[in-house]
């Protein structure tokens, strides 16, 4: 018996552009802003990067979790979903919101600039998926 090789995970690396885009996209919009002397904004787009950042890869975990549940009672006519995992997802999105409602009242950072930098994961998203289409042989 040979060693095993470990199978490729079906869009790992679209998982790791994504991860890396949404730093990207928001810590230069961020640095933009700073250059246009908007630093409490341009603080504001960094902190909702780093929560977009924090979200993916706390999603990509859970999902990962669900996973290898499922592959583990393959075969099974009715699987069971572990409860941790709803626990998860529900700690998860009251951790985030938790975080941008200390961040905006203790640190008076614009909510409105959170925001924007968590969208710099649904732009990451976009783009990843674009060159995907683009260039599916990567």
């Amino acid at each position: 018996m040979g060693a095993r090789v470990a199978e490729p995970v079906a869009g790992a690396l679209t998982e790791r552009r994504i991860a890396w885009l949404t730093l990207l996209f928001g810590f230069t919009a961020a640095a933009f802003l700073a250059v246009a002397h908007q630093k409490v904004w341009a603080a504001g787009l960094a902190i909702g990067t780093v929560l977009a950042w924090l979200n993916f890869r706390w999603l990509k975990r859970g999902l990962d979790a669900l996973v290898l549940a499922s592959k583990a009672q393959e075969g099974r006519e009715k699987p069971q979903v572990p409860l941790a995992t709803y626990f998860t997802a529900i700690f998860r999105y009251g951790l985030l919101a938790l975080a941008v409602y200390v961040i905006f009242e203790y640190l008076h950072v614009p909510l409105g600039s959170m925001v924007a930098g968590l969208c710099a994961l649904a732009a990451a998203t976009i783009a990843a998926s674009v060159w995907e289409i683009l260039r599916p042989l990567d």
